[in-house]
């Protein structure tokens, strides 16, 4: 089966989705004993691992990496003597602009903002929108469109903050550590930029796209306590 799906810009198309199945059935039959794989969509990037049937979801609603052609990351070989072009696509960067990310995080946390818009041919039925909820979705649809300094086209002040939160979590940075180096950045840039001086403050706008976290108690040992309506389970 041709691999041109990928490329493929509606994933609700037929051939998007075969393809879709086409991919996590050679990655069951590749990595029968592995309960989670590299998601190759465009937002994990092959850098995350999610279960299987997560991946599934991703690529329905992120899409495949586009040069993701040969699937050597889950198990394919890569035939060195057909082309030396094949090897040379594999380890190229898929180039993905990060406010158009950003932007797609954005419509998934806050589906009435692409619902609402009215196409062509349909009757314009409203959403009941949540006040609160607008006020946040304008809140990071303004700092998604706010340049990190005048002048810069590379980042907003959302896709900064996404990209950086990203590197702390990938390299397991610490808070204090982070808030070193966003102070070090924020001093590289012109005085007029909008970085966020802190963690705290960098948390506080992406709570609104669901990213926030939420403390839970645990023991160091791991051990469980079963109370209340749970007090006669023991696993």
């Amino acid at each position: 089966m041709s691999r041109r799906w990928i490329q493929n810009p509606n994933r609700c198309a037929d051939e998007y989705l075969d393809g879709i199945e086409e991919f996590i059935e050679f990655a069951r039959r590749h990595n029968p004993s592995a309960t989670r794989i590299r998601c190759p969509c465009r937002r994990c990037n092959n850098t995350f691992w999610e279960t299987i049937e997560n991946v599934g979801f991703h690529l329905v609603r992120n899409g495949m990496i586009e040069t993701y052609s040969i699937w050597n990351l889950h198990g394919e070989q890569v035939d060195h003597a057909s082309s030396s072009n094949a090897l040379r696509v594999d380890n190229v960067e898929p180039i993905v602009d990060p406010n158009d990310q950003v932007m797609g995080i954005i419509q998934d946390a806050f589906p009435f903002a692409s619902t609402n818009i009215n196409q062509e041919g349909e009757d314009d039925v409203p959403t009941p929108i949540d006040s609160a909820e607008f006020e946040q979705y304008e809140k990071l649809l303004k700092n998604a469109n706010q340049e990190l300094y005048p002048g810069c086209k590379s980042f907003s002040v959302l896709t900064a903050i996404v990209e950086l939160m990203h590197g702390k979590i990938k390299y397991r940075m610490s808070n204090l550590c982070f808030d070193y180096f966003l102070g070090v950045f924020k001093r590289m840039l012109p005085t007029d930029n909008c970085l966020p001086k802190d963690h705290k403050h960098a948390q506080k706008v992406l709570h609104g796209l669901g990213l926030g976290y939420e403390k839970i108690h645990a023991c160091k040992n791991n051990c469980m306590l079963f109370y209340k309506e749970h007090e006669t389970l023991d696993t």
